[in-house]
């Protein structure tokens, strides 16, 4: 109930008796009191008004024909329109344990017959007040728990704005001085081919001109295996090659999954987006002594550009990511000696325990796209599911996670994307995170 009809409507009292003389008694007694009053003879006229008007206070009395005083009273507390109400038994029976059940189903105060009047209203206004102050309490700590969430909220938005520029900066930064000398040996590898090249056809030369070469060009020519060297020589140059191609795509990427330039929305390419976040995580997908090498099989669908933020929406896919490792990580050894089964992206049990993440993409039919990464770990339990995308909660280790990557996340597609992102995961058979976000973005 609002505070202000509270605090300036009329006090409506209602008064529950089967004996009619009391209920007129009463009646007056509270009118002349200045409230405003009005009278069931049993419980199930009582239930009826107050379906009607709530009343501000409820007098009962115990002893009623078809429907007892406690029977009413347990009704109106089971029932959630109702259940705060204040209710005052009134009753002849003066016993210790009357007055204990009358509490025990609810009741806030109890009257024993005969009454005395001023005794009824001060009872009925200290009830009033009790409400009063009740209500006051309730919107202060709602004010108070939504200053909490605005606070949590503005805390997650300020890491995450500042965690993006200070990886963007470093990203960039780290990108840009790589790709200074990368290009200079990628430009150059072209010509210093060329020159071997040069060389070893003079060396042919000679060594079709002087068929006799001199003791001391044999033995260097045998001591240095000449021939193996022409011929692996090509095969170094073009490994120095593939190498140097292979940086300069790494560059690539990361100045793609940075775009420091890029803080408004622009049409992108998203499989562009996830395949540079897994070049970031390529180190963590490798073969290490503590869990074998991860598969990742994409299923991309045909997609068109998408209208989003594009270096916020690589941080969605790097958490995402990220998480789906750890989970591998830790759990595919566990699921072996177990001899559990894994899930894949399409909802179908993988026999094979090898630690695999699953990406698929695809159009929907309300205008958007399907971003749906799974893998194969023991997945998440139900009781944690819940509190996935919460600030700061998280299931690994202290010193292991922030707790801010998934709601982070939440942030980025529900509230810049106007997006959708859910967890489904059955425990002991993996998890898969969607997102779906629309092709075309409002612009705000």
């Amino acid at each position: 109930m609002d505070l202000n009809q509270i605090t300036h409507h009329k006090k409506n009292i209602l008064v529950v008796d089967d004996t009619p003389d009391n209920l007129r008694l009463l009646s007056a007694m509270l009118t002349a009191q200045g409230f405003e009053v009005r009278k069931a003879l049993n419980g199930k006229m009582a239930l009826t008004a107050c379906q009607m008007v709530l009343p501000d206070v409820i007098l009962l009395d115990i002893n009623m024909p078809g429907m007892d005083g406690y029977q009413v009273c347990q009704q109106l507390k089971a029932d959630d329109r109702t259940c705060e109400i204040p209710v005052i038994f009134i009753s002849a029976l003066d016993d210790v344990l009357d007055k204990a059940k009358a509490f025990d189903v609810g009741g806030v105060d109890y009257i024993a017959k005969p009454f005395h009047g001023a005794e009824v209203v001060l009872r009925i206004e200290n009830q009033i007040n009790l409400r009063l102050l009740q209500v006051k309490l309730q919107e202060k700590n709602f004010l108070l728990q939504q200053a909490l969430d605005n606070l949590k909220a503005a805390q997650v938005q300020q890491i995450q704005n500042e965690k993006m520029v200070a990886l963007g900066q470093l990203v960039a930064g780290i990108a840009h001085e790589i790709n200074n000398p990368i290009s200079f040996i990628y430009g150059n590898l072209q010509y210093a081919g060329q020159y071997v090249q040069d060389l070893v056809n003079i060396i042919e030369v000679y060594q079709q001109e002087y068929l006799q070469p001199t003791p001391k060009i044999k033995q260097i020519s045998q001591d240095i295996d000449l021939n193996f060297v022409i011929k692996d020589l090509q095969n170094l140059l073009s490994a120095m090659y593939r190498g140097s191609n292979r940086i300069r795509e790494i560059v690539l990427a990361l100045q793609n999954f940075s775009r420091h330039d890029e803080s408004q929305k622009k049409r992108v390419n998203i499989h562009e987006g996830i395949d540079n976040t897994l070049v970031m995580l390529q180190h963590r997908l490798k073969e290490t002594a503590n869990h074998p090498a991860i598969v990742v099989v994409k299923n991309y669908g045909k997609l068109p550009l998408v209208h989003c933020y594009a270096s916020e929406l690589n941080q969605v896919f790097m958490h995402i990511l990220n998480n789906a490792i750890d989970a591998l990580e830790k759990g595919v050894g566990n699921r072996k000696e177990a001899g559990g089964r894994g899930q894949g992206a399409g909802g179908e049990i993988n026999q094979c325990l090898v630690p695999q993440i699953q990406i698929y993409t695809q159009m929907t039919n309300s205008n958007t796209v399907k971003i749906a990464i799974a893998d194969n770990g023991l997945g998440i339990q139900d009781s944690l599911r819940s509190r996935l995308f919460d600030p700061f909660f998280t299931t690994k280790p202290v010193g292991k996670g922030s707790g801010l990557g998934l709601s982070i996340s939440y942030q980025i597609i529900v509230q810049k994307h106007q997006g959708q992102i859910t967890c489904t995961s059955t425990f002991g058979q993996g998890a898969e995170f969607a997102i779906e976000i629309p092709i075309e973005q409002p612009e705000c």
